[in-house]
């Protein structure tokens, strides 16, 4: 055999076939589709805030922020409460308190207290505020069904000798974790600052002087204007919290008011005074209260003022720019789907998780923007695995399909005996070792064909589309060699079998063939190139070609085609019918020798007969003469019966629209001689309307022959005075859908002797007499039978025969009627 090589191809469409390749393709966008509703849930839906909340605190727990030492916190703390009484303590206590803060001249004081009922002591304590730049809080309340707030407010005392109000409110996420802060905050009628950012307006604006000066990162900036949320906004900034955010400079109340702490603590420092004692601050839980547990107030409104002086306060950008960015790593994993092994998409998506990791924090631990990553996380997160699965399916779909296609195709070669458990492993190995097996059937089937075209007896060639012969069996390596050619590997079709000579083509109609044999022979040798698809019919039916040699042969051409049904090349078979074309000879030599040798001279015999009978005294014995005669005629009647029958089985029909009725009323005036002779009525039934008489496609001479065989029959075996009805019938249909062709017959009943059960199978067997022995005077070679079942089956009919010893016989032949003749008439084999 040839060796022959294969292209091999990365494309999926290419090693699984078109339809495979739209798969890919649908399946890889509705991947992708599913990866950007992942994105849309999490980025807009807030599918993923708690999980966008758990990265953010873990974020700020890895880094701690340094803290201004410009900001000091005077603690309400539990020696305060054991020192002073119980809570709360009257207000010449505070009054003291911020006497003794203003003697060591502080920047400010914010103090955390509200002070929302009239007291006695209002004055003592509003002229101690008067005494250093004091900031006092109010509290808003939820908004109402309405969207209004009501405020509580310091005593309108202490509200005008304080440097500012503010509100101290602190909303928490749904997971109950403060991590935010409004700048702004009340309703239509009301919008209040709060508490820090008015402390942090003023040490811009230099109304406030701090002891270290402003922070670097402020330094350089130009003071901002008083921002009163004019433009409807409340400013909401996430606040940085870290590690280390109780660890401002801290002093007990007890202590200062005693006098304890050296004033230089406190001078040029914002003091802070808020509440720590147990069960009586506002405790918040934070995203670093896992270290440092729920945090009181006062510590968060010193975080809040730190960030406003450092400027590192943390914006949230737009979900648009999340689901933007979250775009990026999804698109670089698709992209990867189509170019990388499953183990190098698998590092990607790991590189892309750490990536959108990586450049959230950047974001904000240096631009102090907070971009979740956990968007973009989840959509490569939850794509790569649904990708991989639907890769894992369409391989193991692949591999079912094309198992079951193996396993459906025929088992020519025999097979090894299964062991059991052959296969280990899950479904995927298992499906990898029954195509590994498959395989190896497939190789063994390949050897098994191309053996078995080299064991074929006749000239095989097989071409690729462009009509290059690519195999050539051995039969026709030999041919090619006997013709002193060249072997007929990689040469043309057309090239290679160019030296025939084109006899014939093979056709059915003598008219058609004519026409077909003078086209075949002006484009001679062009009909060889298979690629002419004008061609393709002709040679597909097939021509007769004669080579150098003058050996006849058979030549055809047939289609190649794939599992798609795609054609891949031509395979051409020449079969040599020398042999036939002999044996074709013999026999027209034969019949030759029946229709004229032995009938010649057996007329001869029967002219003299009755020479001789015609004289007065004849030379010969009467009884003599009717022996010779008997014995003349039987061997015409043999050789007439014998030439019809080989003319019935092998000679072309010439059909034609016939009357039925006509046919049999036709037979039967030729049979009437015989049946008047015994005393036999024929009676044939017609129908009284035309349109009931059956019509068929029909050969004349023949089908009125096959009739009066039957008529003969029928009046031979029967005694004399009876009676041979001849009627007609139609099949009707139980569903007229049905597209099976409609059928008449004609069915000839007599009452002769009948033909016992057991001798009615060999009924149409050549040679075959019945009643010889009761009835030896009626004569007959046994071919009539043959003869009528030859030509009602060539027409496409049926023969019935229902008979019984005593009462007589009935044939019914089934022929198809004209309507469904005609269609078949060019095409009825044989025909």
């Amino acid at each position: 055999m040839p060796a022959t090589s294969t292209r091999l191809s990365l494309d999926p469409r290419a090693r699984l076939g078109r339809r495979a390749g739209r798969r890919f393709l649908i399946e890889w966008v509705s991947v992708g589709c599913l990866g950007i509703a992942v994105i849309l849930l999490t980025s807009f839906g807030h599918v993923s805030a708690r999980i966008d909340q758990l990265v953010y605190d873990r974020f700020l727990n890895w880094r701690a922020q340094p803290l201004l030492s410009d900001i000091v916190v005077v603690e309400i703390d539990n020696a305060s409460i054991d020192q002073l009484g119980r809570w709360p303590w009257p207000r010449s206590v505070h009054a003291r308190l911020l006497e003794r803060i203003a003697a060591a001249q502080p920047a400010a004081v914010i103090y955390d207290v509200l002070f929302t009922e009239p007291n006695a002591d209002d004055a003592q304590l509003a002229h101690a505020i008067a005494l250093s730049p004091t900031y006092l809080p109010v509290l808003l309340t939820p908004a109402d069904a309405r969207g209004e707030r009501t405020v509580d407010q310091p005593v309108a005392p202490l509200a005008q000798a304080a440097a500012g109000l503010g509100h101290i409110n602190f909303e928490v996420d749904s997971d109950g974790i403060a991590r935010s802060v409004a700048r702004f905050q009340g309703d239509d009628g009301s919008r209040w600052p709060q508490l820090m950012v008015l402390v942090a307006d003023a040490v811009e604006r230099g109304k406030l002087h701090l002891r270290g000066g402003l922070p670097p990162r402020r330094a350089n900036e130009p003071a901002r204007g008083s921002d009163d949320g004019s433009d409807g906004g409340e400013g909401r900034f996430l606040i940085p919290f870290g590690t280390n955010a109780a660890n401002y400079a801290k002093l007990s109340f007890a202590d200062v008011l005693a006098g304890k702490v050296p004033a230089d603590q406190l001078r040029g420092r914002i003091v802070v005074v808020g509440v720590t004692a147990s069960g009586l601050y506002d405790r918040f839980a934070t995203p670093v209260s896992g270290e440092l547990g729920p945090l009181p107030g006062v510590y968060i409104h010193a975080n809040v003022l730190d960030t406003l002086l450092t400027g590192r306060e943390i914006q949230p950008v737009g979900w648009w720019v999340v689901f933007a960015a979250a775009l990026g790593p999804l698109a670089a994993l698709l992209a990867g789907f189509l170019v990388l092994s499953p183990r190098r998409s698998l590092l990607l998506t790991v590189a892309l998780v750490l990536l959108a990791a990586a450049g959230s924090a950047l974001l904000l631990y240096g631009g102090r923007l907070w971009m979740s990553p956990v968007p973009a996380i989840l959509g490569v997160v939850i794509v790569y695995p649904i990708w991989n699965w639907r890769r894992l399916e369409m391989t193991m779909a692949y591999l079912r399909g094309e198992l079951q296609r193996l396993a459906d195709e025929p088992h020519l070669l025999p097979e090894a005996p299964k062991r059991r458990r052959e296969f280990g492993g899950d479904v995927l190995e298992q499906h990898m070792a029954l195509m590994a097996q498959a395989a190896q059937r497939v190789q063994d089937m390949k050897r098994f064909v191309w053996d078995s075209l080299d064991s074929v007896p006749e000239p095989i060639l097989v071409s690729d589309l462009a009509g290059v012969v690519l195999i050539a069996n051995h039969a026709a390596k030999a041919h090619f060699a006997r013709l002193g050619a060249p072997m007929p590997e990689g040469r043309p079709m057309q090239s290679v079998l160019g030296g025939l000579t084109l006899v014939k083509t093979i056709d059915a109609g003598a008219a058609t063939d004519t026409e077909r044999n003078l086209q075949a022979h002006a484009h001679w040798p062009a009909l060889l190139d298979p690629t002419r698809g004008e061609f393709a019919a002709l040679m597909a039916q097939g021509v007769e070609v004669r080579d150098a040699n003058e050996r006849d042969h058979l030549l055809r051409y047939a289609t190649c085609t794939n599992a798609q049904g795609e054609t891949t090349g031509w395979i051409a078979g020449l079969v040599d019918v020398s042999a036939l074309h002999v044996a074709e000879r013999q026999r027209e030599d034969a019949l030759r020798l029946l229709s004229h040798d032995m009938r010649s001279p057996q007329a001869s015999i029967l002219a003299l007969v009755e020479i001789e009978r015609a004289r007065t005294e004849p030379v010969l014995a009467r009884s003599l003469l009717e022996r010779i005669e008997r014995y003349a005629r039987r061997a015409l009647t043999l050789a007439d019966d014998f030439v019809q029958l080989a003319r019935a089985e092998s000679q072309t029909y010439v059909l034609e629209p016939l009357s039925l009725t006509e046919l049999v009323i036709d037979a039967s005036d030729e049979v009437w001689p015989q049946a008047h002779a015994k005393r036999i009525t024929l009676h044939t039934e017609t129908g009284e309307d035309s349109d009931d008489d059956p019509w068929i496609c029909a050969d004349r001479s023949l089908m009125t022959r096959a009739l009066v065989n039957i008529l003969n029959n029928a009046v031979k075996y029967s005694p004399p005075d009876t009676r041979i009805v001849c009627s007609f019938a139609s099949e009707s249909r139980a569903n007229p859908t049905d597209s099976a062709p409609r059928r008449v017959s004609c069915t000839i009943r007599d009452q002769g002797y009948g033909i016992p059960k057991d001798q009615q199978a060999g009924l149409f067997e050549r040679f075959r007499r019945f009643h010889e022995a009761e009835r030896p005077e009626v004569g007959g070679a046994g071919l009539g039978m043959a003869f009528i079942k030859t030509v009602v089956t060539r027409h496409g009919g049926s023969v019935e025969v229902v008979s019984a010893p005593g009462e007589g016989t009935a044939f019914t032949i089934w022929l198809p009627a004209l309507d469904d003749a005609q269609h078949a008439e060019l095409s009825a084999p044989g025909a």
